[in-house]
């Protein structure tokens, strides 16, 4: 029997900690992102008996899991075991020790058998034992960042969100639950609806304005992807129309209703700016002429209904949202870690970034904080040319950066879409938001990249 241990100092009392865990979300709040976990089915959170089974991938395949909750101690301790999964054995006991009233350690205890015993004897124990280490490492860095985000809280809100199932919803929800706040979601669907569900459809104009009585705040983050295909006539119409439609019948509802929410924050991208070169870009900064720099003008006006009733409407101008789950650095990863990445065009164009992990503490800092409106640039105070995001790309992952895609092959392999999303040089101030209080957890790239990828140094 094999056994890991993992314990770490909190900033946050034992009860808040422990209440964390016990909420819903928590246990896709944890999940790290570079791992491709999948949950099937969950009950009764962290109590004994509950059981949870998800699929978690392995090389080509997914491996079924199924964990039960074995002991449950209230703000001490609970514990669950492998019932049938890739491990002979698997006993995780979850450890809350205080210090003092306001910190405590998390520990989290795990004995384990690799399967195939005693062949497994020789199998490398190090490379198992490195993969706990960097998976806890992660979710407890994770516990801690929102344990230092859940003391801004003033009151649990009521929140409504669409665009759920994108990349920034599917982490962005279980962060909002764990924290105590209520969530449901806009679905495209009419029937079978669940209790965290509302139903919308943008293109026929038709919302459920009922289930938004009592609501906080909407975040919209609903629109077509833009960078996942080239951009025929068809596709351009389909970007512009998700954006304009969702936003209009969320803005014309909520100005048509007696007690509309507080607040409506609306995705739209610091693609407003279009190709600006080493510009410092802030939010009175002219809108470009580019294509997506009028999907993103359209976009922001759509919500012209929301401000004229008086509501708090939040324009996020959202820079390149790096996550392993999805988008661009999803892209990169591959290309680079089999040591063929490289520059794209001359490499000179500016990348405003920011981890996704500071994406969602600026949509909480945003609801909590009534001073911001208006149009909001989030990115990473410190943006960097593409030069710099490769090399720090491959220096993280310890691979060679030497190819090169020239602009002649983006422009003929990905057309506009190509030039105006990968070429495009965007360099945005983030002094408006750094003045409203809110601190970066990833300000500087490689440390971003090292979270974001389970890189970490020792």
């Amino acid at each position: 029997m094999q056994n890991f241990k993992k314990m770490t100092f909190i900033k946050a009392p034992l009860e808040s900690v422990f209440s964390w865990h016990e909420r819903q979300g928590a246990l896709e709040r944890l999940n790290p992102p570079w791992e491709q976990i999948k949950i099937v089915e969950k009950s009764n959170g962290i109590q004994k008996d509950a059981q949870t089974i998800f699929k978690v991938k392995a090389g080509p395949l997914y491996i079924n899991w199924h964990a039960k909750h074995t002991q449950y101690e209230k703000n001490i301790m609970f514990q669950d075991v492998q019932i049938k999964g890739p491990f002979a054995h698997w006993e995780h006991t979850h450890n809350f020790k205080a210090n003092g009233t306001l910190s405590c350690y998390l520990e989290d205890s795990i004995k384990y058998e690799l399967p195939l015993y005693p062949l497994s004897k020789f199998i490398n124990q190090t490379f198992v034992k490195q993969k706990l280490e960097k998976m806890f490492r992660y979710r407890h860095q994770i516990t801690s960042q929102d344990m230092m985000l859940i003391k801004k809280n003033k009151r649990p809100l009521k929140i409504v969100i669409s665009g759920a199932s994108g990349t920034v919803g599917r982490t962005l929800i279980p962060f909002l639950t764990t924290q105590g706040n209520s969530v449901k979601r806009l679905v495209r669907k009419q029937k079978n609806l669940k209790n965290d569900e509302i139903s919308w459809n943008p293109y026929k104009n038709d919302i459920d304005k009922d289930q938004l009585n009592d609501v906080d705040a909407v975040i919209h983050l609903a629109g077509e992807q833009i960078g996942d295909a080239r951009w025929t006539a068809k596709k351009k119409k389909i970007i512009v129309d998700s954006r304009v439609s969702g936003t209009s019948l969320i803005a014309n509802t909520l100005a048509q209703m007696k007690s509309p929410p507080k607040t409506l924050i609306c995705a739209s991208a610091i693609g407003y700016y279009g190709d600006s070169g080493d510009e410092d870009l802030i939010e009175s900064s002219n809108s470009g002429k580019e294509f997506i720099s009028y999907v993103c003008s359209e976009w922001e006006k759509a919500a012209k209904p929301a401000l004229d009733k008086g509501i708090r409407v939040i324009f996020l101008r959202i820079g390149i949202v790096l996550t392993p789950a999805g988008g661009a650095l999803a892209k990169f990863y591959l290309p680079f870690n089999m040591g063929v990445g490289g520059e794209v065009g001359d490499g000179n164009q500016y990348m405003s970034w920011l981890a996704i992990d500071d994406l969602i503490g600026v949509i909480h800092h945003c609801l909590f904080n009534e001073d911001i409106n208006g149009p909001l640039n989030v990115a990473a105070p410190n943006p960097v040319t593409n030069k710099k995001f490769v090399k720090t790309l491959a220096k993280t992952l310890k691979r060679p950066s030497s190819f090169n895609i020239p602009k002649l092959a983006i422009k003929g392999i990905f057309g506009q879409m190509g030039e105006e999303v990968l070429l495009s040089s965007i360099r945005v101030n983030s002094n408006k938001l750094l003045q409203s209080g809110y601190k970066f957890f990833y300000p500087d790239l490689e440390p971003a990249f090292r979270h974001l990828l389970g890189l970490y140094e020792n």
